[in-house]
């Protein structure tokens, strides 16, 4: 009996709180937890929370010990005591039960046993889930995110086994996140030696997904049953939460181990994961953020410069999903450093690409990494055109001014010499093939304020190149700027259109500001589609020439703008007869079919009878007597060129003379007409590698001072001794102006600089000093009552002007 009584007596002595505890577990763990006794232990917890540190404790002990013995039953029982305990207090001595709860979590975490580890996940995840009222600042959950992270990446031998562990190493991240977010501890979690570890778990279960149709757009509720326990859905959505809770400060922070991740794995060729995970990263973060995901990329795409092609053009294409998804909200102040970066590395690939065609001399390997190349430049001007056609006007005109700055010219800049002549032809086409992306659909309001005089020089100067290829760039640029009605589907093919009419051509009243426009600018298009039409072309650029003529009609053309054009045309069709440039027999049919095709549209469009009656006499003799002056025939692909070319039969040209007398009683100046068309000089050829324009204009000048044709159809003229005389004296005057002009243009391009400088020096003075007298005579200070100052050897005088003898203007006398 003496035994019995004393162990009554002990457990009297006993702790009530043990005694409660110990009651909640039955004998048999299969019975589960005793409810009665739960409830009783959970009032004494809410009665008495000063015991509840002592009851974790305990607690906690009891489970270490059951661990340490595999009696996973009561540790199942104990874990499930202690959420219910952690559900039902909220008071301020929750804290150190706190402690005990995650202390014996990471004893289920640490264990081998696959069923523990989830259990532990499960209780966590709860009390994440949980408010607390006051943040804990000392408590930390370093030993959380390593032991989760390392879950997610679970190679267990059974597959179901694998990806339990794996879930629940995402959710225990995802409370994590949710934990120190809500806990006023959200700088802990940004730290780069935890993202480093949350961020590539996710990624690797998201890689491993099966399903291809993977959600992509803008985050939503997920999807129930199967899907949703997938580790990679869920992976997804603890990435997307993640994202979503980043701010300012620390969204670098987030994005620096997706490129950790993806240069680890080699995932950006193929880049289908890796546009995967930008698309969700851009839908996910606040749409203000979006530049920092940009100038990431932007950096990692300088980082990798020396990669492969194909890794360059992987993060190329990366970074124009991005800015498709950018371009809808905030872009920022990367603007500019997205075009200077694309730009840099374009000119990078065509270095790259050079440099592998002079080494290759036959290698195989060489030749396909030069041909990876043109996929690398390809990608970036895509992605220029994409960011361009998405920026606002005005940003958009900024960027036409950036592109159009970095288009090297033949030996003017050193990066140009660098490159040599091909690298600096193949950087020019490049850079107008992206000026040309960006202004497509470029829709200007007033033609001035996109063809400012700034980007308006130098695309011109590019027409004058030598190469076909960039002329037609520059016309197809100019075709975007120009045509705001959508008009050019409708002249595509160089043509002789029977009735304009049926194109239905979408035209506005021409603006002030247009007219402006060409008055400051029509003659140097003028000139840069007459020096075009010179060119060594191909049937494209006459094409493209037809059509900017026929643009600038439609858009831009008031009775001062048609004259000028009709003008021009004639000048044209000078070229081809009088051929001074010796251009090949091909040339010469293509410009007189170009001014065939343009004559009869402009005749149509402005509907004046007699004017279309001549256009359309010619064009009729032209298909019977010479179909070679005509587009359909010129421009096919097996053409016979005529041997010669008849300059005195008339009936085939256009006649300046019939033109006039047609549009003079129109409203149109016969007189203007009448005065043939000369290109005005301009310094804008030695930017193109070609001799001096002066001497060009000059040979211009001499060829049409007796007026092409109209000379020799009005040389029947009586002749006189009057009319000799007249003419010996104006060519003598003509000869002395030449004499005149030619000497200073000699003096200016042969002169040292100093010379030129102290003759202008001079003039100027000697100007000052003639100003000088003439308002010294001019302004004297007006006579005053009270006497004028003089002063005689040295002595000063007073000398006084009566008032009646003064004289005041008429204005003053009353």
């Amino acid at each position: 009996m003496m035994p019995g009584r004393v162990c009554c007596c002990c457990a009297a002595l006993r702790p009530r709180y043990k005694r409660l505890v110990d009651n909640i577990f039955p004998e048999d763990p299969k019975d589960g937890l005793v409810k009665a006794d739960m409830e009783k232990l959970t009032f004494y917890a809410v009665s008495a929370p000063e015991k509840l540190d002592r009851i974790g404790a305990y607690l906690a002990e009891k489970l270490s010990r059951d661990v340490i013995r595999h009696r996973y039953g009561y540790v199942f029982i104990a874990m499930e005591a202690l959420d219910q305990l952690l559900m039902a207090c909220h008071s301020q001595s929750i804290k150190p039960f706190v402690e005990s709860f995650l202390h014996m979590v990471a004893k289920l975490l640490e264990s081998g046993e696959p069923r523990l580890q989830v259990l532990g996940t499960n209780s966590f995840v709860k009390f994440a889930n949980i408010e607390e009222d006051t943040p804990s600042y000392h408590r930390r959950y370093d030993f959380f995110v390593s032991r989760f992270s390392a879950m997610c990446h679970s190679c267990h031998d059974d597959q179901e086994i694998q990806n339990e562990i794996r879930i629940a190493g995402i959710r225990g991240i995802q409370g994590v996140v949710r934990k120190t977010v809500n806990d006023e501890l959200r700088a802990t979690i940004w730290e780069p030696q935890h993202m480093d570890k949350i961020v590539p778990s996710l990624l690797y279960n998201m890689q491993k997904t099966e399903d291809a149709d993977s959600r992509i757009g803008p985050p939503s509720s997920p999807a129930g049953g199967d899907k949703e326990e997938s580790p990679a859905v869920l992976a997804e959505n603890c990435f997307r939460e993640l994202l979503a809770r980043a701010t300012y400060g620390n969204m670098n922070n987030a994005v620096k181990p997706v490129f950790a991740h993806l240069d680890h794995h080699k995932l950006w060729d193929p880049n289908e994961f890796a546009v995967h995970c930008f698309k969700i990263i851009m839908y996910s973060i606040q749409a203000q953020y979006s530049h920092h995901v940009i100038q990431e990329i932007l950096g990692h795409l300088d980082f990798r410069k020396r990669d492969s092609p194909r890794v360059r053009a992987g993060i190329i294409q990366v970074l124009l999903e991005t800015i498709a998804i950018a371009a809808k909200g905030s872009i920022g102040p990367t603007v500019l450093e997205v075009f200077n970066t694309l730009l840099k590395h374009l000119s990078l690939s065509v270095d790259f690409e050079l440099g592998n065609r002079r080494g290759s001399s036959g290698d195989i390997d060489a030749r396909s990494k030069e041909c990876e190349e043109k996929i690398v430049q390809n990608a970036i001007i895509q992605t220029i055109g994409f960011f361009g056609s998405n920026l606002p006007d005005y940003q958009r005109s900024e960027i036409m001014m950036f592109i159009m700055g970095k288009v090297p010219v033949f030996g003017m800049t050193s990066e140009s010499s660098q490159l040599g002549d091909l690298g600096t032809r193949r950087i020019q086409i490049m850079l107008l093939r992206s000026l040309l992306m960006v202004t497509s659909g470029y829709n200007a309001k007033s033609i001035a304020t996109v063809l400012s005089a700034p980007f308006l020089d130098p695309l011109l100067s590019a027409s004058l190149m030598e190469d076909c290829e960039l002329r037609q760039l520059v016309l197809e640029v100019l075709h975007n700027l120009i045509d705001r009605h959508d008009n050019r589907a409708k002249l595509r093919g160089i043509r002789i259109i029977p009735d304009v009419s049926d194109l239905k051509i979408k035209r506005d009243k021409i603006s002030r500001q247009d007219v402006s426009f060409m008055k400051k600018h029509g003659q140097q298009l003028y000139r840069h589609i007459y020096l075009g039409c010179k060119e060594d072309n191909v049937h494209k650029n006459f094409e493209l020439l037809y059509t900017t003529l026929a643009l600038i009609t439609i858009e831009l053309a008031n009775e001062e703008v048609v004259t000028d054009l009709i003008r021009l045309a004639i000048a044209l069709q000078d070229i081809a007869i009088l051929n001074e440039d010796n251009l090949p027999m091909f040339s010469r049919c293509s410009i007189m079919a170009l001014v065939a095709a343009y004559l009869n549209f402009l005749s149509q469009m402005i509907a004046v009878p007699a004017f279309c009656q001549h256009i359309s006499k010619v064009i009729e003799t032209r298909t019977v007597e010479s179909p070679s002056f005509l587009p359909e025939t010129i421009f096919r692909d097996k053409c016979s060129l005529p041997k010669t070319f008849d300059k005195d039969d008339k009936s085939l040209f256009f006649l300046m003379s019939k033109i006039a007398e047609s549009l003079g009683g129109s409203g149109y100046s016969a007189e203007r007409l009448s005065v043939p068309y000369v290109p005005q000089a301009t310094d804008e050829d030695r930017l193109s590698r070609r001799k001096s324009i002066v001497d060009t204009v000059s040979i211009q000048v001499d060829i049409l001072a007796g007026s092409g044709t109209e000379a020799k159809v009005n040389n029947t003229e009586e002749i006189t001794f009057e009319a000799l005389k007249k003419a010996i004296d104006t060519t003598g005057l003509e000869e002395q102006e030449k004499e005149k002009r030619r000497l200073v243009i000699e003096k200016f391009q042969k002169a040292p600089f100093e010379e030129i400088a102290a003759q202008c020096e001079s003039k100027a003075t000697l100007l000052h000093d003639r100003l000088a007298q003439i308002l010294e005579l001019t302004i004297r200070p007006p006579p005053s009552p009270s006497g004028t100052l003089t002063i005689t050897a040295g002595h000063t005088h007073y000398q006084s002007v009566p008032v009646y003898e003064m004289k005041f203007p008429d204005l003053c006398v009353y």
